[in-house]
């Protein structure tokens, strides 16, 4: 959890990362909770279009009702969250194959939130295309 850990302690730079972990989901929400920060989780198992993955991420970070599930309702939503969070999105390879373009946008979008105000880490945890995002270390 060496990663992570230096996530939430602030020596490493937010965004979206591979992770190489196989904690269980309980495990890594009780570290992030005990951290103060946010948790949400994405199981990207099914989720290969992107209304599906927009939905997906909108239930993990509980946007409610208000969110539309496009590209500005996320963009907007990632702005307003209230804490530093993180967000685990397990198999998220399948999504990254079968829409590359549209998963690049996704990536850019989460990638400009992790920067704002309140902290964004994206986990990217399981197979998928290499080199298209960095590896937490």
């Amino acid at each position: 959890m060496s990663g992570l850990a230096a996530v939430l302690a602030g020596r490493h730079t937010p965004g979206v990362h591979r992770w190489s972990s196989a904690l269980d989901v309980a495990d890594v929400r009780e570290a992030v909770e005990h951290a103060s920060w946010s948790f949400g989780y994405v199981d990207g198992a099914a989720l290969d279009t992107t209304p599906a993955v927009l939905r997906g991420i909108g239930d993990a970070l509980a946007f409610g009702d208000h969110y539309g599930a496009n590209l500005d309702a996320l963009h907007d939503s990632l702005r307003d969250l209230g804490a530093p969070t993180v967000l685990l999105w397990d198999a998220w390879g399948g999504f990254a194959r079968a829409e590359p373009e549209r998963f690049a946008v996704v990536v850019e979008v989460l990638g400009e939130a992790a920067t704002g105000e309140r902290p964004l880490q994206v986990l990217l945890r399981g197979p998928g295309p290499d080199g298209v995002v960095p590896l937490l270390d």
